[in-house]
């Protein structure tokens, strides 16, 4: 059974840093592209960065240059460093971990992050 579980959400200050954590077990193997993705109210889920196993990571232009994603393919898991935090990143963010060759997705259960003074 495969499973995401992520942790580091909460409250900040504009202009604050925050890091998210996700944990996947139950994947074996690494050959696998994890990453994040938000959802605000009212707006569709979208990509915030992606990593894949090699390293090569993608990004929505919108946190480019504030956000940094890391992964450790030993530890399947996969990290968000948020930094200079504005109250637009206000979403729940969820973790991601994509097969698109053998066509397998699962996504974690979320975690909210506010943004607000």
């Amino acid at each position: 059974q495969v499973q995401l579980v992520e942790s580091g959400g909460g409250l900040v200050q504009p202009g604050g840093s925050l890091r998210l954590s996700c944990v996947a077990s139950g994947i074996i193997g690494s050959m696998h592209t994890m990453g994040w993705y938000r959802q605000a109210p009212g707006k569709q889920r979208g990509l915030v960065g992606s990593i894949t196993s090699g390293g090569d990571t993608n990004y929505a232009d919108s946190v480019k240059g504030r956000f940094t994603i890391s992964r450790d393919n030993a530890k399947n898991t996969v990290d968000l460093q948020m930094n200079s935090l504005t109250p637009e990143d206000t979403a729940v963010y969820y973790c991601n971990a994509e097969n698109k060759i053998f066509k397998w997705q699962y996504w974690g259960q979320g975690t909210q992050v506010t943004v607000s003074s």
